[in-house]
């Protein structure tokens, strides 16, 4: 089941971000099975300001364990986490449902 995991960063905390990318991303890496697609949101300077993350996970349970794994959660990055599913309707320009 897909499910789509919106967070937004806590204000003033960009020096967090960059401090725990690389843990981040090595955490993204090593579930690569369950990602469809990643990456931040951007404010309108052009600066990460939250995360978007569409994942196939088993049930919400699974969804939200691997929300709350992620590091950039364990080191306090964001203001709210929400996790619905998703269906998907178009990929890649093609309608798929």
């Amino acid at each position: 089941m897909l499910f789509c995991i919106v967070c937004a960063d806590r204000p003033g905390c960009l020096d967090l971000r960059q401090a725990t990318r690389p843990a981040h991303l090595e955490y993204l890496k090593s579930h690569a099975h369950h990602l469809i697609q990643a990456g931040p949101v951007l404010d309108a300077a052009g600066q990460p300001c939250g995360s978007v993350l569409l994942i196939d996970a088993a049930d919400r349970a699974e969804a939200e364990k691997f929300a709350a794994g992620d590091p950039y959660a364990k080191a306090g990055l964001f203001e709210s986490t929400v996790i619905r599913p998703y269906r998907m309707v178009f990929r890649d320009g093609q309608m798929v449902a």
